[in-house]
């Protein structure tokens, strides 16, 4: 069967299978209804949101239209973690959020959450999937692309403020940001609002760049996938931190006073050693993905903790720090969790924790980072003819063994397939540039010579 949901929900064209209106609507007719089923035939309860993409408005009203048999409450333009928090805290049998994250404009997507505030579980994306297909033969042809349409009422300005009142007062209590001043890059995305009201809430004095959304500009040459060109903005303001978040502001990476960028393997070094020294870093754990930074590894090992880690994806960092027990996980991307506060990935919620962890230590962003040396790294991809597993291609174990003898601990090698091409990527990190990309072309050739495609 076609697989329609990846690791962050249904993604795609807006207008097109699976994102026109009338597949949606039938996504929003099947969770009604396997929730129901679950719920003894309960109309389950079901908050939405979405991000600032001209399709947002008219694929949301698909997506009610669908669940008529549920109560559906919309939060309007909201963040996707302020999804999950609603999800969990109404309750609500499920959380759906229309947005595709950091692409542009012309794409979106469908996150579903559980009350937990998890990312729905695999066996009911499955059931979702087959009633998509099933259905996608009989759906009608898809037209011209619905005019955006407008979903706010005082029932959504209440649910933002609640998830407000949430990081303002339960995740940031007796924080003060007087005399702070924060740049916030809003990608003109869903923290365009929100962002500045609960900094400012907080005392800093805030500069918002890049939120004034008008349907197409999210993540244009913005937010947190466009750091390099506006690093310049915190040396222009004398801010003593730049924040960019992504287009549903589940991600969050910063640039400190000198004009330097932090990105999520700084920041679990960072919120590792503060959590560690409150007492509170679970068994000096620190959950991260196969494409974090070996330097971030050896920092972590040289203060006792050990770094655990997933595979790529939010989701399988989640899986791994429940699994683990541990307080503290991320991605390289800015996407950190903090699982006993919330089981979702919060760029403001990672905001916060910096923000506190500079206050309560008296230290600049860039003295956080003191300690933390990103290792050169080479990726190299080779086109193959098939996936054979590594293990069984003898001339590429022999060229991994010998290169991870020589790398010990101050390195790394990973060799993965891509998920989307007929690619076998071989990454390597250590501490000589040159060193490390003749040992990735030799692995790379013993591949080419066994798998390579022409």
């Amino acid at each position: 069967m076609a697989k329609l949901f990846g690791t962050d929900g249904i993604r795609g064209q807006a207008g097109q299978f699976p994102l026109d209106a009338a597949t949606v609507k039938t996504l929003g007719s099947s969770l009604t209804r396997h929730l129901r089923e679950r719920l003894d035939n309960r109309a389950p309860v079901i908050v939405i949101g979405r991000d600032t993409r001209e399709s947002g408005g008219w694929l949301e009203q698909a997506f009610i239209a669908g669940a008529a048999g549920a109560e559906c409450k919309s939060a309007g333009v909201i963040t996707t973690p302020g999804v999950a928090f609603l999800a969990r805290t109404l309750p609500a049998d499920a959380g759906v959020v229309i947005s595709a994250s950091h692409n542009p404009y012309i794409d979106n997507g469908v996150k579903i959450f559980s009350p937990s505030g998890k990312k729905l579980e695999d066996a009911t994306e499955r059931l979702i999937e087959a009633d998509l297909l099933k259905a996608g033969d009989q759906l009608p042809a898809n037209g011209a692309t619905p005019a955006p349409m407008e979903i706010e009422d005082d029932e959504a300005k209440q649910l933002r403020a609640r998830y407000l009142n949430f990081l303002a007062h339960e995740v940031a209590p007796d924080l003060s940001l007087k005399e702070l001043t924060l740049v916030i890059d809003c990608a003109n995305g869903a923290a365009s609002t929100l962002a500045p009201a609960l900094f400012t809430q907080l005392g800093a004095q805030v500069i918002a760049i890049n939120n004034q959304p008008d349907g197409r500009n999210i993540n244009f040459n913005c937010g947190s996938m466009h750091i390099e060109g506006l690093q310049r903005r915190v040396l222009e303001e004398r801010a003593e931190l730049r924040v960019s978040f992504g287009g549903d502001a589940d991600r969050a990476r910063f640039v400190d006073a000198q004009g330097r960028f932090v990105d999520g393997d700084a920041t679990l070094w960072i919120l590792a050693n503060y959590l560690n020294a409150r007492g509170v870093l679970k068994d000096g754990l620190v959950v991260a993905t196969v494409m974090s930074n070996v330097g971030l590894e050896i920092a972590l090992r040289s203060r006792g903790l050990q770094l655990l880690r997933a595979d790529v994806g939010d989701k399988y960092v989640l899986e791994e720090l429940l699994r683990a027990g541990a307080t503290l996980g991320g991605e390289q991307s800015g996407h950190l969790i903090f699982p006993e506060l919330s089981l979702a990935g919060d760029g403001m919620v990672t905001t916060l924790y910096l923000l506190r962890a500079m206050s309560e230590r008296g230290n600049k962003v860039d003295e956080l980072t003191a300690g933390f040396n990103r290792y050169p790294q080479v990726l190299v991809n080779v086109r193959v003819r098939e996936r054979r597993p590594f293990s069984e291609i003898k001339s590429v174990q022999k060229a991994t063994r010998e290169i991870e003898d020589k790398l010990g601990a101050q390195g790394r090698l990973l060799l993965r397939y891509s998920g989307t091409e007929s690619l076998a990527r071989v990454m390597i990190e250590g501490e000589n540039q040159g060193e490390i990309e003749a040992y990735a072309s030799r692995i790379a050739e013993a591949i080419r010579s066994s798998i390579g495609s022409p």
